[in-house]
């Protein structure tokens, strides 16, 4: 007889046992996860899984016991009930933001037009892969998002957290003063709060050398259509 296992963490680590030869793959859901877990055979023809599938608890979940369900192909092949801990609070070891290149935590007042990289260090609950910043020095908003290539590696103040980096380009029209950068989890739930200061004349990066190519493939698009027609008739501290 089959039977699914779970054990803690921030969120369940699943394996299956005792399933019949040739079983290929097992979705385990429940209200608790943030999406599936997918299981898959230690080896071929092996009754049980291949180490442990991992997923996150949903944010905001209450404390409680939940069912957790393990199907394959349509059929319920096994069940477990899990308890889950209250969520506990999110706690920001580090929220700055710096120049791109040569990047340092120091304070100090941010140019328009500069190109800037932000890194916020959570510890607490899964947040997700990424978190979005905010800020109205932002064209858009900015994706931070872990493994990052602008995660400088610097660990002093991450304190085991989990790091999230990314970078964008200060607006160049914004005008001098002190603005709010906010940091939301993907579920909307605001994270922390950080300040930057905008002074200085804007950094001037000339007219870009892709604008041209941009503008004949355009036209080159546009003569291709018009033939393709005729043809067929148609809170933290401040990173001031």
């Amino acid at each position: 007889m089959s039977g699914l296992l779970a054990s803690g963490g921030l969120g369940p680590d699943f394996r299956v046992e005792g399933m019949a030869p040739g079983w290929d793959k097992i979705e385990v859901t429940s209200p608790a996860l943030d999406k599936p877990v997918i299981l898959v055979p230690l080896k071929k023809g092996a009754r049980e899984s291949s180490g442990l599938g991992w997923s996150m608890i949903r944010s905001g979940l209450r404390a409680g016991t939940y069912p957790f369900t393990a199907t394959s192909h349509g059929r319920t092949v096994a069940t477990v009930s899990v308890k889950v801990a209250a969520e506990g609070p999110v706690e920001i070891r580090r929220f700055v933001i710096g120049p791109q290149k040569a990047f340092s935590d120091a304070p100090a007042p941010k140019r328009p037009g500069t190109d800037v990289r932000v890194i916020l260090t959570v510890e607490g609950p899964a947040l997700g892969d990424s978190l979005t910043v905010r800020s109205p020095v932002f064209s858009d908003p900015l994706t931070v998002t872990t493994n990052s290539a602008d995660d400088p590696g610097c660990k002093c103040d991450d304190g085991g957290g989990t790091v999230y980096a990314g970078h964008t380009r200060v607006r160049e029209d914004v005008p001098e003063g002190r603005y709010t950068l906010t940091a939301v989890s993907d579920h909307g739930k605001r994270i922390a709060e950080q300040y930057v200061t905008i002074a200085g004349a804007p950094v001037e990066h000339g007219p870009s050398w892709m604008v041209p190519g941009a503008v004949a493939a355009g036209a080159a698009l546009a003569v291709g259509g018009v033939i393709a027609v005729r043809r067929r008739s148609r809170t933290t501290a401040s990173s001031e």
